[in-house]
């Protein structure tokens, strides 16, 4: 029978955070943006590509710092090339006390168009990149846009990573047994910060504030993935609200603030396979 799932010290509820470092091929830009008009066909999108620009020159700074004023420990899902373009930043990361996380060599290129040993070429690459600029070896891995293929989890663990992020089919960690061993997938967020590029950065505050109150109350031991990017996150006006969200959950006595590498230690330790039928109530 499966252990039942708890956090360290009984705490009520583990919150994360993830923050994307991210960058495109040479010539593109992301595929959203806050530009109502997009550019003609065949025009290249010079403001879209300063816009996605922003998170490696100045986004992750702010946020760097938003994260110590809370004294959380944050997660960085960075591109392989960020490391060659902002390698002051992905440096800065871990000298800040972050965990750095692969997250594949360009956001544009995802895992599932690629064969299995395009894949594994990229793991590679992008793992021994982040640790020749920032010192520290990757232990996860989330896929861009969460595009993983059937082999994307078996090469990860033979990668010697611990935990995975991609996915969104249980609300709490869980081990997962793989070819090459067992890693701890770590569910993502379902409302990242680009979801409200053309409508009110106000609506994170409703939203996570709202989950926290629910799952605070009602179910122990549960877990809120929060992440956020690092060219819209970034910006005054997001960061100011995730200030808001985080002030109020600091109000509350039994919350753990753990980055991902603590979260797979945590699960793996206890080898934790989390029974659904837990929400149940007696």
């Amino acid at each position: 029978m499966a252990k039942e799932f708890h956090w360290p010290h009984g705490k009520r509820i583990c919150v994360s955070v993830s923050v994307m470092l991210e960058t495109w091929s040479e010539g593109k830009a992301p595929p959203y943006g806050v530009q109502a008009t997009a550019p003609k066909p065949g025009v290249v999108d010079l403001a879209g590509i300063a816009w996605g620009s922003y998170g490696g020159k100045i986004g992750v700074y702010r946020l760097i710092n938003l994260l110590k004023e809370h004294g959380i420990r944050g997660t960085f899902g960075i591109n392989g090339r960020c490391c060659e373009i902002y390698p002051d930043a992905v440096a800065q990361i871990v000298k800040s006390g972050h965990d750095v996380a692969g997250h594949a060599y360009l956001q544009d290129k995802p895992m599932n168009g690629m064969t299995p040993e395009e894949e594994e070429a990229t793991i590679t690459k992008c793992l021994d990149l982040l640790e020749r600029t920032s010192g520290q070896r990757p232990q996860g891995w989330v896929s861009p846009s969460m595009a993983f293929s059937s082999h994307t989890h078996d090469l990860l663990a033979a990668a010697g990573l611990k935990w995975h992020g991609d996915a969104r089919d249980n609300d709490v960690p869980r081990i997962v047994n793989l070819k090459h061993g067992r890693m701890a997938h770590i569910p993502w967020s379902d409302f990242t910060d680009n979801r409200v590029l053309r409508s009110s950065s106000m609506d994170l505050w409703d939203v996570y504030r709202e989950a926290f109150d629910y799952l605070y109350l009602r179910e122990p031991g549960s877990y809120l993935p929060i992440s956020l990017h690092c060219h819209n996150g970034g910006r005054p006006m997001i960061t100011a609200i995730y200030q808001k969200i985080f002030t109020h959950f600091a109000q509350f006595p039994d919350v753990w603030f753990a980055s991902h590498g603590e979260i797979a230690r945590w699960v793996i330790d206890n080898a934790f396979e989390p029974d659904p039928r837990r929400l149940l109530k007696a």
